[in-house]
């Protein structure tokens, strides 16, 4: 009888620690959704809320201009993509088109920011020290990009690789910001309609 009490007294004891240390565990991925801005990728971990929208229009050194891209330089098309809020939905006026290898990466921001994961897009041209070959899944890479605070100079992790076509773009996001020269939108993320 005296074990069986002292076990129960021992269990509740266990019981009552674990569920009072349960409420100050921080969750980096909880972290990551309240950051979010909403859309299905940022909730993943795609927080693009320091994403330089617009760019300069300059492209990387070896980036090959596509001689037939399925969405014209000057046509319009749709973006199917929610890299950022107000993108999804979004018209955009094609203002370049190149053929490369497109990534989603993971890296930690040289600025101390949160790591980043499955960050939409960088080419196989704005990764340092890298043959003509695609890189593999799971290789480290030091970013040579600064679409978002923090990118430019971070050892990268690739996460996946495509070889398409990826566009430069100007829009209107569906929040009313003015986007130019946007840096990448793949192929498979446009529409005409």
């Amino acid at each position: 009888m005296v074990n069986k009490i002292t076990v129960g007294v021992i269990s509740l004891t266990a019981i009552l620690t674990l569920s009072a240390c349960s409420g100050n565990v921080e969750s980096p991925q909880n972290d990551v959704l309240e950051t979010s801005q909403g859309t299905n990728e940022s909730k993943q971990g795609m927080d693009h809320s320091n994403m330089n929208h617009s760019g300069s229009g300059e492209v990387p050194e070896g980036l090959k201009v596509a001689e037939n891209p399925t969405f014209p330089i000057g046509s319009k098309a749709i973006i199917r993509a929610d890299h950022m809020q107000g993108m999804e939905g979004a018209e955009a006026t094609i203002v370049g088109a190149y053929n490369t290898t497109v990534y989603t990466v993971s890296y930690t921001p040289t600025d101390g920011g949160d790591p980043v994961t499955n960050h939409k897009w960088v080419v196989h041209e704005e990764l340092e020290g890298v043959g003509d070959e695609p890189v593999q899944p799971g290789t480290e890479l030091k970013i040579n990009a600064d679409h978002m605070t923090g990118m430019e100079g971070a050892i990268a992790i690739i996460d996946s690789a495509e070889e398409t076509t990826v566009y430069m773009v100007d829009y209107t996001s569906t929040t009313g910001e003015t986007v130019t020269n946007h840096k990448w939108v793949t192929e498979s993320e446009l529409s005409f309609e």
